[in-house]
């Protein structure tokens, strides 16, 4: 197995470990809901970056309607840098899957010395995070040694999902009716992931031409689509090594759009909810500039460029990131690998000694970093 063969395999295995995860959601969320339910805060915090900030976008629609309350993503640089400082009843969660970035770190410190619980979310409790937290919690990623992560991603949004639907029973802030259906609406993620990882296979020969020739791309959603757009845009920029950017899909329309030539690449991620129509309508704009304009709907649109999310999803949409995060996890990869651009420019090495974002204890984490 080569170096990062590893990536497809967390892809591939993300279906089961989400199975996993739902199934033993209340042993994975216990001491996070304890917590909220004894401070009963009025607002959310997510300190994290890279993937773990995406994932969090991903997953705050579906927090902010089931628990009712405010929920933010925070980088922990500005958390560290400015004077703004959560109020007394936010609740703070720094998060990072290998427990070792070194500004989530210096967050879990900050929150200790302005007197708040440190909580620490991580797939790694062997990380550095266990001597910073107060709370340290395991968010279910199972194994990923693979510094590009995919099935972390995954599953840390399914996780904060979980966590904010086991919260909101144990408040009484929805009924048993409401955390049923939703339940068996996570037990159906499983296979809409499967299928969607097969379909992209097929997706990634037809567009392979334009997939293994990107120049400039950029991914728009709304709301949890804008979440996905994130992470995208992350993969394809540190795995092709382009310039890969994510905007809120109106955004996108005030001027990053002035850019576009034929030669860009723009995915659209729809939201399958209040920004639908919105977003085909830019997509069908954007057509007219560029041949590499992509569309990931359940709408009933036509042609190669267009990516149908099977019929049988979840029906709730802010679920959509749990089983559709394949899509571009999976076009990475394949292009990627094609290309033969995993390795970093040379000039990299003195730039992570030079500005390291990791402790030294990754190597034993992710010795595929």
């Amino acid at each position: 197995m080569g170096r990062y063969d590893g990536m497809l395999d967390y892809i591939k295995e993300s279906a089961a470990q989400v199975a996993l995860d739902v199934d033993r959601r209340e042993e994975l969320t216990h001491s996070l809901v304890e917590t909220y339910a004894r401070l009963s805060p009025r607002s959310i915090w997510l300190i994290a970056c890279g993937s773990s900030s995406n994932a969090s976008r991903c997953a705050v629609p579906f927090m902010r309607r089931t628990l009712g309350c405010d929920v933010e993503v925070v980088n922990p640089a500005s958390f560290l840098f400015s004077d703004h400082v959560p109020s007394d009843d936010t609740l703070c969660m720094v998060i990072s899957q290998s427990g070792c970035s070194t500004n989530s770190i210096k967050a879990l410190d900050r929150l200790r010395e302005l007197g708040r619980v440190a909580i620490g979310l991580t797939g790694n409790l062997d990380g550095d995070f266990r001597d910073h937290s107060d709370l340290l919690v395991d968010y279910g990623v199972g194994e990923e040694t693979v510094g590009y992560v995919t099935k972390g991603v995954t599953t840390l949004a399914e996780y904060l999902m979980l966590f904010s639907l086991e919260a909101a029973r144990a408040t009484g802030a929805i009924d048993e009716a409401a955390y049923d259906g939703s339940v068996a609406q996570f037990e159906a993620i499983p296979a809409a992931h499967e299928e969607v990882y097969r379909l992209t296979e097929e997706f990634y020969q037809t567009n392979r031409k334009g997939l293994t020739s990107i120049l400039t791309n950029y991914v728009c959603g709304f709301d949890q689509a804008y979440g996905i757009a994130c992470e995208a845009a992350l993969k394809f920029g540190e795995t092709m090594k382009i310039p890969s950017f994510a905007y809120e899909a109106e955004e996108y329309n005030h001027g990053p759009n002035l850019q576009l030539t034929p030669n860009y690449t723009v995915f659209f991620v729809d939201d399958m909810n209040r920004g639908h129509d919105r977003l085909l309508q830019l997509w069908h704009a954007t057509s007219l500039v560029t041949d590499h304009a992509y569309l990931l709907t359940d709408a009933d649109e036509q042609g190669d460029t267009v990516f149908h999310i099977p019929a049988d999803h979840p029906a709730d949409p802010l679920l959509e990131p749990l089983y559709l995060l394949p899509f571009f996890q999976t076009i990475a990869f394949r292009a990627t690998d094609e290309l033969g651009r995993w390795t970093d420019h040379p000039l990299m090495h003195q730039y992570k000694a030079a500005a390291p974002s990791k402790t030294e204890t990754i190597e034993k984490v992710m010795p595929n970093l």
